[in-house]
Formats: C-alpha cells, sequence, structure tokens
C-alpha cells in the first residue's frame, strides 16, 4: 500500500527528472594535474598542466560516455606511437629554430604559468591559463594566454573553444616552415582510419580520408564509431581571422590531425623550405582561434556550414 509520503515522492522525482537529464551544468573544479572540466557532475575533460612537455586537455568524453582521445600515453590504450600525442593541445614543431611538438631535452618547453579568471554560466564554462615558451636551457621564448570555454550541448555533445594570444615577450619569434603543429587532436583507434574500417574523414571542402593530409579547408571532421559503437564525429573549425585562413591540415589516418597555417612548403611540396615562415616582432601578439565540435551522428555539411558561420564564417 503506497502512503501519502511514498507517492508524493514518486511525484516529485517524476516531475524533475527531465530537468536533471537536460540540465547540462558546466562546473571547472581544481585538480592535482591542473583544472577537472564536468558537465552535470560527471568528468568531459581535464586541463592537464603538470605531467607532460606541454599543457594538454584529456579525456574527451563523447555524447555516448566513451573517451574519443587515445588514452596512450596517459593510460594504456591505443597505438603506442608519438608519445607527443596527448589529446588536445596546441604547439610548433619550429619556433625560432627549437622544436616544441616533440619531447625530448632538445626541445623546447611550454609551461604553465598560472590561471586567470574562470567562468561557469549554466551550460558553458571558461578559464584563462598563461603559458610560457621556453627554450631547454630556459630562456624564455614567448608567452601565450589562451582562453578555452566548454559548452554542453543538447544529446549529450559539447563545443570546446580554444583562443589563443601568443605574445612576443623576449624578442622575435618566427613560426618556422614545418607540417609538425599546431592545434591538434589524436583521437582514439574506433575513429582511426587506419584502425576501423568505419572511420572517415571528410573536410569542408568535400576532400576525404587520406586525401585530406595537406589541403586547406575551414573545417575538418573524423567521424564513425566510438569505442562503445555508437556514431560520433569530431570537427574542428578554423576561424575566418586566423591567420592564413583557410588554414592547411596535418590530417594523418592514424587518427591526428591538426590546423597549421605554418606548414606550407610540407603541405604544397614547395621547394622552398621557409616558405611558410611567420614573423611575429617582438611587443606584438597574435591571436588564433579554433572550435572543436562533438556530436552522436554522422556529420551533416549542411549544418556545419551554419556552426561554422556561427563562429564568425560567411
Amino acid at each position: 500500500m503506497f502512503s501519502f509520503r511514498h507517492t508524493q515522492l514518486v511525484a516529485i522525482a517524476i516531475f524533475t527528472l527531465p530537468f536533471a537529464v537536460s540540465a547540462q551544468i558546466v562546473s571547472l573544479k581544481p585538480s592535482d594535474l591542473g583544472l577537472r572540466i564536468e558537465i552535470d557532475g560527471r568528468l568531459f575533460s581535464e586541463y592537464r598542466t603538470t605531467d607532460a612537455q606541454r599543457p594538454y586537455m584529456y579525456p574527451i568524453i563523447g555524447p555516448g560516455g566513451a573517451n574519443l582521445a587515445r588514452p596512450y600515453p596517459m593510460e594504456k590504450g591505443g597505438a603506442e606511437d608519438h608519445p607527443h600525442h596527448r589529446s588536445m593541445w596546441f604547439t610548433h614543431g619550429g619556433v625560432n629554430g627549437v622544436d616544441f611538438w616533440g619531447n625530448g631535452e632538445k626541445n623546447g618547453t611550454i609551461k604553465h604559468a598560472g590561471f586567470g579568471q574562470m567562468k561557469t554560466e549554466g551550460v558553458s564554462g571558461s578559464f584563462v591559463a598563461k603559458s610560457n615558451w621556453v627554450l631547454p636551457d630556459g630562456t624564455l621564448v614567448m608567452n601565450d594566454e589562451r582562453t578555452i570555454r566548454v559548452e554542453a550541448l543538447p544529446g549529450g555533445g559539447a563545443i570546446v573553444d580554444w583562443t589563443i594570444r601568443l605574445l612576443a615577450s623576449a624578442g622575435d619569434v618566427t613560426f618556422n616552415d614545418t607540417k609538425e603543429g599546431s592545434f591538434a587532436l589524436r583521437l582514439c583507434s574506433t575513429l582511426s582510419i587506419k584502425e576501423s574500417k568505419d572511420a572517415h574523414i571528410t573536410t569542408s571542402e568535400g576532400v576525404t580520408d587520406k586525401k585530406a593530409w595537406g589541403t586547406r579547408a575551414k573545417w575538418v571532421t573524423y567521424h564513425g564509431p566510438d569505442p562503445m559503437g555508437n556514431a560520433v564525429s569530431v570537427t574542428v573549425f578554423d576561424h575566418p581571422q586566423n591567420l592564413r585562413h583557410p588554414t592547411w591540415w596535418h590530417a594523418r589516418d592514424y587518427g591526428l590531425f591538426a590546423a597549421n597555417p605554418f606548414g606550407i612548403h610540407d603541405f604544397e611540396k614547395d621547394a622552398d623550405k621557409t616558405k611558410g615562415n611567420h614573423i611575429l616582432p617582438k611587443g606584438q601578439s597574435m591571436i588564433q582561434r579554433y572550435r572543436v565540435l562533438i556530436e552522436a551522428g554522422e556529420p551533416d555539411q549542411t549544418k556545419l556550414a551554419e556552426r561554422f558561420r556561427a563562429f564568425g564564417g560567411s
């Protein structure tokens, strides 16, 4: 026999459940590794600052609850190659002639210098992270200030915006012409066309799979099954105000894709190895913006074009 109290509790549960499901509240919490980003109290990603040669975001939890980033080298899972490919990050393979892309004692390090403003507003949260780019001997090359914003979408998807302000604080900075850069993701095995027959790459220009490497596009999408078998797509948009938009894409068949405005001689097979160089004079800054869209299902080019326009495109 139901008591009034039991009936009342059931009614409250039924009434509040839809709101709990659709709330999608983003929260930011300091952690031992940096800053934990949660959606409705569950881990979405973590901005990690202490355990690598440069900051990065890991994991990337998709709409179905699975991690869309390659786990290695943070934990076991996925192809064990290129240990410097850590989930989602920004760097470049040639800065004043020094490699900040790969790991090693002879390479540069991007050191986390502290967090700035943090803000949460319901379905979105943002934070500022400051970084110092330093040579192996500790000499400062430049600074950056990155504003990262996460927005929870209906259906479990998300938007991750990176706005990176690069400041030539210590002298002129040359971004050298190399394919190894710059805003990058390394995705899980099921989204790697080398490892999964169901994975694909599609650019805004309609170029697909291996042919996408080195081409210019407004956006690139990797799509296929997540580790649980659910269809998912991950799209990176290059902002129209970025240097040399639409950018070139270092889009590999093994799950790496990176927006890189500096690698012209590699991508265009040009004999001039300095053609893609870009000099940032001392005291000046440059802003690069990227948007990552994570959604369930197959990508729709018409809807992605709408998303691009919402990001500032035309």
